[in-house]
């Protein structure tokens, strides 16, 4: 809860809605301000989430909500690592304090949560292609109010808000994008849109022309001078000044850049954008992290932040390295080992703890930014050229790239090492960052092997042993620590049985491996003497040892950290089928749902991947 000095200040907590801040004065903005950081700080500190990127969106957001009337203007946040002020301003300040908790407000915008969140976002770079869509269904549906995308200069990377921008001017419904500008996504933004924004920032001729054009503007009386001064000011002397501009080249009205910290300011920019008659784009620059010297110079480590205590929510594991880190240590030697490897990440060189391959062959590593569809079709022109690339990437973001890995990687059989981090339940960042599809997609794509290691000598196994023969190839790895061990694997391709048993087997897919190995201690205590499979690869699966086990066991359970349809757990009962097996497969795994934030555990528990719900679940069948 927010301490009790911060609500004696009394401000913050004494507005009955967002309708409030447009009778502020600008010294209680200011005010203002400060209470709303202080609780992002505090409630973020205690239970984690994206704290770097919402404190330097403060002022813009108090902005907005002056400017524009929600719901029936529409803001469309991107991403909504941006959002926390918002929803403290909106409706949701007085539940602020559940922020990520299971049952709680989510880390993201969602509809369902309240009326003033215009859209559901989780991935980058929608907001502009969304922003349009409800421009066009206003002037169908004859609706008021103005819609606004709010972009980050990240986001704006991705090429999908390029396509979102070619098609500003051709469907010419008005639509307000705010491009904030704060030279970061999760780590410094790269490449020539980076560097061009860095351009039109800098521009000291543009700085003077803009402290003119506001003195003009403020003399002037009405809205048709103020287009006529804008038109003039832009055709004339900004063409002449400023560094070429992509937005004016694709026909969009620039305005800016403006300091997003500066609310009176802004207050008169949207002002003046709302009563211009076309689209156009707003460049304001912001500071991640504002407020918080901490967090201003350490943006990237600030950018996500864990609760307070919290672990990983993982199964108990017997040793303490976490999965990211075991990657990148194994990655870091395969390029040791051969020259031709290379690592490419989009965004993601932190939390994939990829620096240490960087730092050591920074020649060989490239982040291409928030750009998943680029960076595969990018590794399958490396690995066409001959070069073996190793790809880093989160599964949620591996959606974004499926037609690449498809037609670019898979039809053409590219070797290409796909390491896909957090697959399975992630806890706190809820339905939009779930890793559960990768391994159902993954399945039915052909020439791709599918991996699913249970320990880091597993792991060094599989990605040593794709660099002797590489082949399109995905290996899957939860969130959270990584048992370690120094035993001999089995031979590639092959499944490990880990203990003979009777009548009962259990498999296990990776991160599962270990739930049904304590499953199967609660089992024995029973007086039942199950077998433990490690089935490691999901694709080309190990037909022949599972028709042995198919044959030697009245009952096989299957428990997979994915979705149960379209799952090997399916796959394997399907097997079953075909060949008359009497065995019955019982399939454990994530139900047909997006899986709402909380913590992993308490994840795990309502799907039954605990160990007393697979005895549950074994109990129910037999007595069935």
């Amino acid at each position: 809860m927010p301490s009790d000095e911060l609500r004696k200040s009394g401000l913050l907590w004494s507005l009955k809605g967002p309708g409030d801040l447009k009778r502020l004065t600008y010294p209680q903005v200011e005010e203002l301000c400060l209470q709303v950081r202080e609780l992002i700080y505090q409630v973020t500190t205690q239970n984690g989430g994206h704290l770097a990127s919402s404190l330097g969106a403060v002022e813009l957001v108090v902005s907005l909500l002056r400017s524009f009337s929600p719901p029936e203007d529409r803001i469309v946040f991107d991403v909504g690592h941006q959002a926390y002020a918002y929803k403290i301003l909106t409706d949701r300040r007085d539940v602020f304090h559940t922020l990520r908790r299971k049952g709680g407000i989510a880390g993201f915008p969602r509809r369902n949560e309240s009326p003033y969140d215009a859209f559901d976002v989780g991935h980058s770079s929608t907001s502009i292609s969304v922003a349009l869509g409800m421009a066009k269904a206003k002037r169908y549906g004859r609706q008021r109010g103005h819609v606004v995308a709010v972009i980050g200069d990240g986001a704006l990377l991705n090429g999908l808000a390029f396509e979102g921008l070619n098609n500003v001017t051709p469907l010419k419904d008005k639509v307000i994008i705010v491009l904030n500008d704060n030279a970061m996504s999760i780590n410094h933004r790269v490449g020539g849109m980076a560097e061009h924004l860095a351009r039109i920032s800098a521009n000291d001729a543009y700085q003077d022309i803009k402290r003119r054009m506001k003195g003009i503007l403020s003399e002037t009386p009405g809205g048709k001078m103020v287009e006529e001064a804008l038109g003039r000011w832009k055709s004339k002397l900004k063409s002449l000044l400023l560094p070429p501009n992509i937005f004016e080249e694709m026909d969009i009205t620039y305005w800016g850049p403006f300091d997003g910290h500066n609310v009176e300011e802004m207050d008169r920019i949207f002002h003046l954008a709302k009563a211009y008659p076309e689209s156009l784009l707003i460049h304001v620059v912001t500071k991640k992290g504002k407020g918080y010297g901490n967090v201003e110079s350490s943006p990237t480590r600030f950018h996500g932040v864990s609760p307070k205590g919290s672990s990983s929510g993982s199964l108990p594991a017997r040793h303490v390295p976490d999965w990211s880190s075991a990657v990148a240590s194994t990655i870091r030697d395969m390029g040791r080992e051969d020259g031709a490897v290379v690592c490419a990440t989009a965004a993601m060189k932190e939390g994939s703890k990829l620096g240490i391959f960087s730092d050591e062959f920074p020649h060989r590593f490239f982040d291409v930014g928030i750009a998943e569809s680029h960076l595969l079709a990018f590794a399958a022109g490396m690995a066409a050229t001959g070069l073996k690339p190793v790809i880093s990437i989160y599964s949620t973001f591996l959606q974004r790239a499926m037609d690449q890995l498809v037609h670019d990687i898979c039809l053409p059989n590219l070797p290409v090492l796909l390491c896909v981090d957090r697959a399975g339940l992630v806890g706190e960042d809820g339905e939009t960052h779930q890793g559960l599809l990768d391994l159902c997609w993954g399945r039915a794509i052909p020439n791709l092997t599918v991996m699913s290691p249970r320990d880091v000598a597993d792991l060094r196994f599989m990605m040593f042993e794709w660099l002797s023969d590489p082949r399109p190839a995905l290996l899957r790895f939860p969130k959270g620590t990584a048992p370690d061990s120094k035993r001999k694997t089995a031979p590639w391709g092959r499944l490990e049985v880990l203990q003979e048993g009777r009548d009962l087997c259990l498999v296990g897919v990776g991160s599962t491996v270990q739930l049904m190995e304590e499953a199967g201690q609660l089992l024995s205590r029973e007086g039942m003497a199950p077998t433990l499979v490690d089935l490691r690869f999901v694709k080309p699966l190990d037909e022949e040892a599972v028709r042995k086990l198919l044959g030697g066991h009245r009952l096989m359970v299957v428990a997979e950290e994915g979705y149960r349809f379209g799952g090997v757990g399916e796959h394997i009962g399907s097997l079953a089928n075909s060949i008359g097996s009497p065995c019955r497969v019982l399939n454990l795994g994530v139900s047909d749902r997006f899986v709402p934030h909380g913590k992993r555990g308490e994840q795990l528990q309502e799907e039954g991947l605990t160990p007393e719900g697979v005895v549950r679940m074994i109990h129910e069948i037999q007595l069935g």
